[in-house]
């Protein structure tokens, strides 16, 4: 599980109780039904029709990644395609043929392939950016369902509030001036709820999946360095410097105290 995205979570949780309790409210008065259908319902409906349905029914798959930590080896990872680099430099790309099968990451053993087979550079890069440019497309629909539900939640909030309003102004008749205090409570609930479920939920899942994606590019960017620094026949040393300038400073050293 994602320690972070628990505890955030839950923080914002416990923060708003403490909240609606410093107020002196109990929280069964924020609770109101026609509340969340025209907030919750109204937002996810319209959502379902913005986006593609398959991204509706890929939607359990996709949030659970904001939950599931997610560890990538990117020194590992350096260290390999190092030795690969010291290998072909010994004995020649066609060395690297064994290795390939044992490589646990599809996308590197497919650009480890294109350059043992002898693949012109220019198009080992552009197949590997390729690959990584639909890659970040699948994940940018896959946040999509998010994005869309955090920006229409608000709006149905206020939707939700406007029909209060309504309701409460035709009951202006009765002269019942608590009636007006509690007809405006209930409809400023709405808001409350588009507001919450928007900041507390969507946005921040849609921003975990952001940063998600971005670690797994990184990734895949590294695998693109390094295999055409393997195909150039760089130096091996030039190889840890230049993929270690992807990593961040407090880690560079690891690389760098070793063969030095």
């Amino acid at each position: 599980m994602d320690i972070a995205t628990i505890i955030g979570f839950g923080s914002a949780i416990v923060v708003f109780t403490f909240g609606v309790l410093s107020a002196g409210l109990n929280p069964i008065d924020i609770v109101d039904v026609p509340s969340v259908l025209i907030t919750f319902g109204g937002a996810t409906a319209c959502t379902v029709m913005a986006v593609p349905w398959q991204n509706t029914l890929d939607l359990g798959k996709v949030t659970r990644k904001a939950f599931r930590e997610e560890k990538s080896d990117l020194i590992g990872l350096i260290k390999t395609l190092v030795s690969f680099s010291e290998k072909a430099r010994r004995e020649g790309l066609l060395a690297l043929e064994d290795d390939v099968n044992e490589l646990p990451e599809e996308f590197l053993r497919k650009g480890i392939t294109l350059v043992v087979d002898g693949t012109d550079p220019e198009l080992v890069r552009n197949i590997m950016e390729t690959e990584m440019s639909n890659i970040a497309s699948r994940h940018n629909a896959g946040k999509s369902w998010w994005e869309n539900w955090g920006a229409l939640a608000p709006a149905f909030g206020m939707i939700g509030t406007l029909i209060g309003l309504v309701q409460m102004l035709k009951n202006l008749g009765s002269g019942d001036a608590s009636a007006i205090g509690t007809g405006m409570a209930a409809a400023l609930i709405t808001t409350l709820y588009g507001s919450m479920g928007a900041n507390i939920i969507a946005i921040p899942i849609m921003k975990k999946l952001m940063r998600k994606s971005s670690d797994e590019l990184l990734i895949r960017q590294i695998m693109i360095e390094g295999t055409l620094s393997i195909q150039s026949g760089d130096n091996p040393r030039i190889v840890k410097d230049k993929l270690a300038s992807y990593l961040p400073p407090g880690e560079r050293g690891v690389l760098k105290d070793e063969n030095d």
